[in-house]
């Protein structure tokens, strides 16, 4: 069986950041999330790494992901505002990316069978890629897609406010997802607020999505068919600002009777900095792990 492909987003980190921040290294030989990542992911069975990017970064990412070549298939493509479909062009003053939808669409000519894909700065632990792998070598029809679906009290950070897509579940696949843009954590559970004002409760046991994606070649079709009439509908309402997000594409296609999400549950606890705050933490977080025997002195030795 053909080995899945591991797509990874990070055409947003010198953006977010003002340069690679998010490469942070959080161990003692200097290694970031992302290789935390790229490991389990080999360790998991992937055969091939598609990095999304900005051609403006390329040259500094490539020095953090040297070497990698002699354990996956490793790609690069760059996700820039002008890459639309023919007739279309880049209203002016849009400096914004077009959204995650578009960054997927920019890999198309890399992938050619089963993909994850994932946030270059997310830490999504072992588990999670065992249980996408094992996803894929299940049988699955071409529109059967897969979401790792994580527990909120173990994807929330103890600074600040996170944005969660809430899941809503039925017999194990995906019925919708809810964008829930402030939840501030609350002991075991938290609790989200539309206004800043007024706080609803939710459980840690609410399961989130945090863009773990599990997609068949089809995906690709549905995005190069959806994103014309995405541009059509919204180019005149929100020229700057519009993203075609995947999450969007995936709920469609569910609503219309054309496909299926099912959530894979895993226990593991995501990672990531959120906040300057954070990195103490997830540092400590993954040397516990390396104590633990989770992972090897070396991850690429």
């Amino acid at each position: 069986m053909k080995k899945p492909t591991l797509v990874v987003m990070a055409a947003g980190m010198g953006s977010r950041f003002g340069g690679l921040k998010q490469m942070t290294p959080v161990d003692p030989q200097g290694n970031s999330i992302l290789h935390y990542s790229l490991y389990d992911a080999y360790t998991a069975g992937f055969g091939k790494v598609v990095f999304i990017i900005k051609e403006a970064i390329a040259e500094d990412f490539k020095k953090v992901t040297a070497g990698l070549e002699r354990y996956l298939e490793v790609a690069y493509v760059y996700q820039e505002t002008d890459k639309l479909p023919e007739g279309y062009t880049v209203p002016e003053g849009r400096v914004k990316p077009w959204g995650t939808g578009h960054a997927v669409l920019c890999a198309k000519e890399e992938i050619d069978g089963d993909f994850a894909v994932i946030n270059a700065d997310d830490f999504y632990g072992r588990g999670a890629f065992t249980t996408l792998a094992d996803f894929f070598r299940e049988e699955h029809a071409d529109n059967e897609y897969a979401m790792v679906g994580y527990l909120l009290r173990n994807a929330m950070t103890d600074n600040g406010y996170v944005a969660r897509g809430v899941c809503e579940i039925e017999n194990g696949y995906l019925t919708g997802v809810t964008e829930r843009t402030h939840i501030e954590k609350r002991g075991e559970d938290a609790a989200f607020t539309e206004d800043g004002a007024h706080y609803e409760p939710l459980s840690g046991n609410t399961v989130v999505s945090m863009n773990f994606w599990g997609f068949t070649p089809r995906i690709l079709q549905e995005l190069e068919e959806r994103f014309p009439k995405f541009l059509d509908e919204n180019l005149p309402k929100n020229p700057t600002k519009c993203e075609f997000f995947l999450p969007t594409v995936a709920n469609a296609q569910i609503h219309e009777g054309l496909g299926s999400v099912r959530v894979l549950h895993t226990d593991e606890t995501w990672y990531g900095v959120t906040y300057r705050e954070d990195l103490p933490s997830v540092q400590a977080a993954i040397a516990a792990l390396r104590e633990s025997g989770k992972y090897p002195e070396v991850l690429f030795g």
